[in-house]
């Protein structure tokens, strides 16, 4: 149960497969595993032959200053710990062949599902900040700019009170802009006059029978031009 050895070529080989899907012996966090281990291997692994062996053991020289303060329990030995032998037995799928290929033995499986269902749960996590940021983010209003022309009864109707009555009109998402009278003909002026609006909150066809509701000055309004902002 546990590394047998950290010095021989077997030994090194078991540690550069324990380290190659972590960051330290046990847990995410140096501790006193990690200092019996490294203790145990007396000489820094080649890094061509054990890469990951050879990252940990670096990574872990690093806090030999402080070794006697790591968390943990000092008077456990190195072979308390790593891969666990018991499971060749407990679970038959990891069990060895009968001839006794011990290259076949996978003494990481059960550790690289718990990798893989950690790095689903980070990726899920993210994923889900992400869209709570996306959601959170407002939306770019969509406006228009229009032209309307807003036509009279006769040349007598008084042009000055109805561009004031169609100014008149407040509501959300609407903005009154440029006006001129265009003339059409018999001494007949009709009134052209921009406007912006919010696309969501206006509507231009209601917008229009609320000018027309003005029955002593407006005869019809049309809809010039119109342009998405």
């Amino acid at each position: 149960m546990g590394f047998t050895d950290l010095v021989s070529e077997a030994g090194l080989t078991g540690l550069d497969h324990w380290a190659k899907t972590r960051s330290y012996i046990v847990g995410y966090a140096p501790s006193q595993a990690d200092v019996k281990c490294f203790q145990a291997v007396k000489s820094q692994p080649e890094a061509a032959k054990y890469p990951h062996a050879y990252r940990w053991y670096k990574h872990i020289a690093s806090f030999e200053p402080d070794f006697s303060t790591l968390p943990g329990d000092p008077s456990k030995e190195f072979t308390a710990y790593g891969p666990d032998a018991s499971e060749l037995t407990v679970n038959p799928a990891k069990a060895p062949e009968k001839d006794g290929d011990d290259d076949d033995i996978d003494l990481f499986g059960s550790d690289d599902e718990e990798e893989d269902a950690e790095a689903a749960r980070i990726r899920e996590e993210r994923l889900a900040e992400y869209r709570k940021k996306k959601e959170g983010k407002a939306k770019p209003v969509a406006k228009s700019i229009v032209t309307l022309e807003v036509k009279p009864w006769d040349d007598e109707t008084n042009m000055s009170e109805l561009e004031e009555n169609v100014r008149g009109i407040e509501q959300d998402g609407l903005v009154w802009g440029a006006s001129k009278l265009v003339a059409v003909g018999f001494g007949i002026k009709k009134l052209q006059i921009n406007l912006v609006v919010e696309d969501d909150k206006v509507s231009l066809e209601e917008l229009q029978q609320k000018i027309e509701e003005d029955e002593d000055h407006v005869q019809s309004t049309d809809v010039l031009a119109m342009q998405k902002l």
